[in-house]
C-alpha cells in the first residue's frame, strides 16, 4: 500500500477532467484513506488470533508443567515415606534394644565406649525420624507411622543385638543408595544423601565392632525397595 501523502500529491499534479478539481483530489484522498482502515482491521484480527493461540499454548504448557510437578511431588513423598519406614525400624531397634542393657553388658568389645556410641546412633535415628516426618508434612504428605516389630531371640543378647544392628545399618546404606536416584527434588535428594552418609558411618563402625572389614568395597551396592523390604520386612509384624 502506497503512503497516503504520495497518492494525494500525485492526484494534485495530474491534468484532465478527472483530476482537475480540488473535489476530485479530496475524493481520491478519502478512498485511499479508507483502504488502510480495512487492512488494519484484518491485521488486528490476525494479531488477536495469534495472541490467543499463543495464550492457549502457554496455558497448555503450564497445565502440563503443573501436572508433572504434582506427579514428581507425589513420587518424592512416597520415597521419603519409604525412608521413614526404615528409620522408624532402626530407631525402635535401638530404643527398645538398649533399654535392656547397660554399659557393663558390652565389656570386652573393641571399643570401651561402645554403649555410649550405640546411644549416639539411637539419637541419630530419632533425629532422622523427626526430620523425615517434618519434610513429608511440609510437602503436604502424610508421614507413615511406626510399625510393630519382632527382632527375634538374638535381640536380647549383646552379641546378637550388635549383629542385627550391623545388618540394619548396612541395609540402610543400600536402601538410600537405591532410592536417591528416584527422587526428583534436589532438596530432597540432599536431605536423603546427608542421612545416607551418616548411615554409612554407623555401618562402618558396627562392621568393625563385629570384627568385619569396616569398608569392604570401593562401592556400595544400591538395592531396590522390594529387595530392601524383603530383607528388613521380616522384623515387621504389623503396621497401622
Amino acid at each position: 500500500m502506497r503512503p497516503l501523502h504520495e497518492m494525494i500529491l500525485e492526484a494534485a499534479s495530474q491534468q484532465g477532467p478527472n483530476f482537475a478539481s480540488r473535489r476530485n483530489v479530496l475524493a481520491l484522498a478519502g478512498a485511499a484513506a479508507a483502504a488502510p482502515v480495512e487492512f488494519g482491521l484484518s491485521s488486528s484480527l490476525a494479531t488477536v488470533d495469534a495472541a490467543k493461540k499463543k495464550s492457549n499454548n502457554n496455558q497448555n504448557k503450564n497445565d502440563k508443567q503443573r501436572k508433572r510437578k504434582q506427579r514428581d511431588l507425589k513420587n518424592d513423598i512416597a520415597v521419603l515415606n519409604y525412608a521413614l519406614t526404615l528409620e522408624h525400624l532402626e530407631y525402635a531397634f535401638y530404643r527398645d534394644g538398649l533399654a535392656q542393657f547397660d554399659a557393663n553388658d558390652f565389656n570386652g568389645f573393641i571399643d570401651p565406649d561402645l554403649f555410649a556410641r550405640l546411644g549416639d546412633i539411637r539419637a541419630h535415628e530419632q533425629t532422622h525420624v523427626d526430620t523425615l516426618t517434618s519434610i513429608i508434612q511440609d510437602a503436604g504428605g502424610t508421614p507413615v507411622a511406626e510399625c510393630t516389630y519382632d527382632f527375634g531371640p538374638e535381640f536380647t543378647t549383646p552379641s546378637g543385638f550388635l549383629g542385627i544392628a550391623q545388618l540394619l545399618e548396612n541395609t540402610g546404606v543400600m536402601a538410600y543408595d537405591g532410592a536417591l536416584a528416584t527422587i526428583n527434588s534436589a532438596d530432597y535428594q540432599t536431605a536423603g544423601a546427608t542421612i545416607a552418609t551418616v548411615e554409612a558411618r554407623h555401618a562402618s563402625y558396627l562392621n568393625l565392632i563385629n570384627d568385619d572389614n569396616p569398608f569392604p568395597d570401593a562401592f556400595d551396592m544400591p538395592k531396590s525397595q522390594s529387595e530392601i523390604l524383603a530383607a528388613a520386612g521380616g522384623f515387621i509384624v504389623s503396621c497401622p
